[in-house]
């Protein structure tokens, strides 16, 4: 047996038993990804794939504790070309930074821009998509680090850490009848205010849509949702075209682009969040990794994170 091998099994798997992607991702032909590893399975003399006909279906019984060994030893691999990577050019080299699009958006362009003066030959890449599809990337070595509030910390794999905590907050045009009740003397912004107009927000798999559905929830309202988005700023957009009042994570408001719309606190009604980083458990990090992952949590340095990180993947 042999590394190609593995390597023909993992992308196999990877790309949900196609092989003809798999040996494009591979560089390599469909017959020889196929012969490959039809001589691996001989070689252990047990069945890896479930076949029909010639089609790959899934993974034997077997075949999941193989596939189980081949990551581990690949993420091995891949370990040592880091370590050798660290030692051999020390800043230089790539991050890729799995995110959603808050993220992207309102906290890294406060990050990136320090790290980069630290790590002038780092070249940085940003992946966006949902948090499933998040802790996918760094699951599969196609990202280095994943920061979303939602399931990362609940991804068997991965090891979080937590970054910062935020609240939502409520937008609203200028003349919306809540602007002026929210400038009386003792308001308090209800969920039965928030109940009476139409909303907007985001989709369930992000910023924290769930604390707000379990908020309405609770209080037995049903809101009226009239569009969902991924980002905060489409949220805006339709805010500002009055079809409905936003519910946006607090980061995503900023008085100086946001003119035209006016922030209500809504941080009592839903919760605090907490947004955290995650990183696959018994990967090897790059030291600039870790001082990135710093920036993102001021309160802990570079070598209190690496502890956490090593303690949670015992």
């Amino acid at each position: 047996m042999n590394l190609q091998q593995f390597r023909f099994v993992r992308e196999t798997i990877r790309r949900d038993f196609n092989l003809t992607e798999a040996a494009r991702s591979l560089f390599t032909s469909q017959p020889g990804v196929s012969k490959a590893i039809l001589e691996f399975e001989d070689e252990l003399g047990v069945q890896i794939f479930e076949r029909h006909g010639k089609r790959i279906k899934g993974l034997t019984k077997p075949g999941r504790s193989v596939a189980a060994v081949v990551e581990r030893i690949m993420c091995e691999i891949d370990n040592l070309k880091k370590v050798s990577d660290e030692y051999a050019r020390r800043d230089e080299g790539s991050l890729v930074i799995a995110c959603t699009h808050t993220q992207a958006r309102y906290v890294l362009p406060k990050i990136i821009p320090a790290f980069r003066q630290h790590f002038p030959k780092v070249h940085l890449s940003l992946a966006e998509g949902s948090p499933p599809q998040l802790a996918e990337m760094v699951l599969n070595g196609q990202a280095d680090l994943a920061i979303a509030t939602e399931s990362l910390a609940l991804t068997p794999g991965l090891a979080t850490l937590p970054c910062y905590s935020w609240t939502h907050s409520v937008v609203v045009r200028p003349e919306h009848p809540l602007v002026a009740l929210s400038a009386k003397k003792n308001f308090a912004l209800t969920l039965e205010h928030l109940a009476s107009y139409p909303l907007i927000t985001y989709d369930r798999a992000f910023s924290g849509r769930g604390s707000v559905d379990r908020a309405f929830d609770a209080q037995g309202l049903r809101p009226d949702i009239v569009l969902e988005a991924i980002d905060a700023d489409v949220i805006k957009t339709y805010v500002d075209v009055g079809l409905g009042i936003g519910i946006i994570a607090g980061m995503a408001y900023e008085p100086h682009r946001d003119a035209n719309l006016v922030c209500i606190p809504a941080g009592h009604l839903f919760g605090e969040q907490t947004t955290r980083v995650a990183l696959k458990a018994g990967v090897f990090l790059r030291d600039y990794v870790y001082t990135f992952i710093s920036m993102l949590t001021p309160e802990l340095d570079a070598d209190r994170i690496r502890e956490l990180v090593e303690n949670k993947r015992e």
